[in-house]
C-alpha cells in the first residue's frame, strides 16, 4: 500500500480508484502497480517514474526539509575548516543549488557571520566571502559541537520516503533472470524454482545446507540479480545530530547520466545530496556483534555511522557462517525479529532521541548449523523462505569436475576419476561437496607446476590433493608420540 500512499500524496489517484487496484489485486495477484495500469488509473510512464525517479533538488531554503540554522552552521564550518571563500565552491561542497547557498550566505552577512571581500578580478568575476571574527566564533563552537564537514543532509523524512519509492520489490525477477544470475553453476531446477520467488518476495531467506556445497556463492548471485538504481544519501539529519550513510567501499555509484533508462529528468534538477547507485549488497560473517546493528557514535567527531543494515537498505544484506557470530545467534535474531515482522526498524540516539526508518531490504541467513539448533520455531515463521543446498549428486559432481579440470587444461581418465570419487565418498562419511572438485584441480595444478611438468592428472596427485582435503594423520595420534611429548612438559612444569 505504500505506493498507493506516494500516489494518494501526488494526488495522481482517488482513495477510490486504490481500493480498486488492491480489490483486483486480490483476485488476479501481481502487483499493486500493474493493476493500476490496467485500470488506466496511472500510465505505465507514470508508475516507472514514481518507482524510479530521481529526488528533485530543493530551490529554496524553505523546500530544504532540514533547518536554514543547522545548514548555516554546516556553511560556517566548510568556509572556517577548508578556508573556502567562494560560493561555487561550497555549492561543490554542500551538494546544494547555487540559489540555496547563495541565500545562505546572504543571511550569514546580514547576521555579521560573514563579509564580502569583493570580487576575484577573473574573467569571469565572483564574490569573495570570509568569516567575520564572530563567524569564527560560531563556527568553531558548531565544529566542536559535530565535527562533520561535507554534503548537507537530507532529513529523515525525505530518506524514508526514498526507501519506500525504491522498494526491492519494485523489481520483477523473471526465471530468465534467475537463470542467467546462476550460469555456471550446476543448480538442481527444483532449486531455481524456490529461490526466484524468494527473491520476488523481498523478504527473508534461510540457506542451509552442509559446508561446502554453495550457500556463500548462491547468496551472491542472488544478490546481483536486482538491477534498478536507487539513491542513496550522503547523510539524513535526526534532532540536529548527522548520520552517515553513503560509504564508497560497499555503495557502487552509477554516472545517471549514462543510464538509458533514467527518468527525464533535467540534471541539475537532480538533488545531488543523494547518490545514484546500484542496489547494495553487504556481506557479514563471524566478525558480526550486535554493536554492528546499532548507531556507531564517533565520540571524537560526534556524528554517527549508520549500521550496517541501513547501508543496505534498498539492496541485499548477507548474514554469512550464521551461527558462528561473536553474538549469539538467539541476541542476534532477537534484534531482527521487529524489523522481520513489521517492515520498520527503530534506532535511538545517544541522547535518548529514538526515530524508525522502513525495512526494506532481502535478507539472506546462510548456515551449515541445523535450523532448529539456531532458532526456536516462533522464529523460523519470521523466515518465510527456508531453501536447503543440499550436497551434489554423482552427477552433479562429475559436472562440476569436468567443468572445472576443462577450465584448466586438464583431462582425467575414468578408472582414475572413479577412484577419486571412492576415495571421497570413503573419507567424507559418503557424501560429496561442491567445492571438492575446484579444490583437486587447483591441487593438481599447483603440483605439476612445482615439478615443472606439463598440467596432467594422474593418481599420485589424485591421492595428494585429497589429503590435504582432510586433516587425517596417516598413524594414531599415540603412536606420533603425543601423548609422551605432553607428559615429558607437565614433568618438566612440576619439578620447575
Amino acid at each position: 500500500m505504500e505506493l498507493g500512499k506516494i500516489l494518494l500524496k501526488k494526488n495522481l489517484a482517488t482513495q477510490e480508484q486504490i481500493d480498486m487496484a488492491v480489490e483486483l489485486q486480490s483476485r488476479t495477484g501481481g502487483r499493486l502497480g500493474d493493476c493500476l495500469v490496467s485500470l488506466e488509473v496511472i500510465s505505465e510512464d507514470q508508475l516507472n517514474g514514481i518507482l524510479n525517479r530521481a529526488p528533485r533538488a530543493p530551490e529554496t531554503l524553505e523546500e530544504m526539509g532540514v533547518s536554514a540554522g543547522e545548514l548555516r552552521k554546516l556553511m560556517l564550518k566548510a568556509m572556517f575548516a577548508m578556508e573556502i571563500k567562494k560560493v561555487k565552491h561550497l555549492v561543490r561542497l554542500l551538494k546544494l543549488q547555487p540559489r540555496v547557498v547563495q541565500a545562505l550566505m546572504d543571511e550569514c552577512v546580514e547576521d555579521k557571520l560573514v563579509e564580502a571581500r569583493g570580487a576575484d578580478g577573473g574573467l569571469a568575476s565572483e564574490l569573495r566571502y570570509a568569516l567575520t571574527a564572530l563567524g569564527k566564533e560560531r563556527a568553531a563552537e558548531a565544529l566542536d559541537a559535530c565535527a562533520y564537514v561535507g554534503p548537507a543532509p537530507v532529513s529523515l523524512g525525505a530518506y524514508a520516503e526514498q526507501i519506500k519509492i525504491q522498494n526491492i520489490t519494485n523489481e520483477k525477477i523473471s526465471r530468465q533472470q534467475v537463470d542467467t544470475a546462476f550460469d555456471g553453476l550446476v543448480i538442481a531446477s527444483d532449486f531455481i524454482d524456490n529461490i526466484g520467488p524468494a527473491v520476488n518476495s523481498g523478504r527473508s531467506i534461510l540457506l542451509y545446507g552442509p559446508a561446502g556445497n554453495g550457500k556463500s556463492t548462491v547468496a551472491e548471485r542472488v544478490a546481483q540479480i536486482f538491477s534498478n538504481v536507487i539513491y542513496i544519501p550522503y547523510c539524513f539529519q535526526v534532532d540536529g545530530q548527522i548520520i552517515k550513510v553513503f560509504d564508497p567501499s560497499l555503495h557502487v555509484e552509477i554516472d545517471r547520466k549514462d543510464q538509458a533508462d533514467a527518468p527525464t529528468i533535467r540534471r541539475d534538477n537532480v538533488d545531488r545530496r543523494w547518490v545514484a547507485c546500484e542496489r547494495p549488497v553487504v556481506i557479514t560473517g563471524g566478525e558480526l556483534t550486535l554493536d554492528m546493528l546499532d548507531l556507531q557514535f564517533n565520540s571524537l567527531s560526534r556524528f554517527y555511522e549508520a549500521p550496517l543494515h541501513v547501508k543496505a537498505l534498498g539492496g541485499t544484506f548477507i548474514i554469512d557462517d550464521f551461527g558462528r557470530q561473536q553474538a549469539r545467534p538467539e541476541d542476534v535474531l532477537n534484534r531482527w525479529i521487529v524489523p522481520l515482522q513489521n517492515r520498520v526498524d527503530h534506532m535511538k540516539l545517544h541522547s535518548g532521541k529514538a526515530f524508525e526508518l522502513p525495512f526494506d531490504e532481502l535478507i539472506i541467513f546462510s548456515t551449515n548449523m541445523k535450523p532448529a539448533d539456531l532458532m526456536d520455531p516462533a522464529f523460523l515463521r519470521r523466515i518465510p523462505y527456508k531453501l536447503e543446498t543440499p550436497p551434489p549428486s554423482k552427477a552433479q559432481f562429475q559436472e562440476i569436475f569436468l567443468a572445472a579440470a576443462e577450465e584448466a587444461g586438464l583431462t582425467i581418465f575414468e578408472d582414475d576419476y572413479a577412484f577419486m570419487v571412492e576415495e571421497l565418498l570413503k573419507r567424507s562419511g559418503g557424501q560429496l561437496h561442491c567445492y571438492q572438485p575446484g579444490f583437486i584441480v587447483d591441487q593438481v595444478l599447483c603440483a605439476c607446476k612445482f615439478e615443472d611438468g606439463k598440467p596432467e592428472v594422474r593418481r599420485d596427485l589424485l591421492i595428494r590433493a585429497i589429503g590435504n582435503l582432510f586433516a587425517e594423520p596417516s598413524q594414531p595420534f599415540d603412536s606420533l608420540g603425543v601423548k609422551e611429548r605432553q607428559a615429558k612438559v607437565a614433568e618438566q612444569a612440576a619439578v620447575a
